[in-house]
């Protein structure tokens, strides 16, 4: 029988799985988890990623062809974009301001005519 030694695995980690979700937290033995006492390189939120929304939205030509001129990611470069707008709103500064590829993030100087 062709892959009945997969199922024997999945329906044992199965089982295994709904015991440890009975459990309390203090009865599961992790003794054999090695602990982690060096947090310093840990990243918040390093594997988080947004639900994301299909939608239609109308933008200037020459705008989309300026991201698109950017090359493949055009839809990732806009939403970072975004993202960034709606960070700065909320917290009064951008958390991505070191990565931004254009300009310093400083405002252009007025030139007087």
């Amino acid at each position: 029988m062709r892959g009945g030694n997969m199922q024997k695995t999945k329906d044992v980690r199965a089982s295994e799985i709904r015991a440890l979700r009975r459990m309390k937290d203090s009865e599961i033995d992790t003794t054999d988890i090695a602990p982690s006492l060096d947090w310093s390189q840990a990243v918040v939120g390093k594997f988080y990623r947004p639900i994301k929304k299909p939608l239609t939205i109308r933008l200037d030509a020459d705008v989309v062809a300026w991201f698109k001129g950017q090359g493949s990611g055009y839809q990732t470069r806009i939403n970072a974009l975004l993202r960034n707008a709606m960070e700065t709103a909320e917290t009064g500064r951008s958390r991505l301001s070191a990565a931004r590829p254009v300009g310093s993030g400083k405002p252009a100087a007025r030139v007087k005519r």
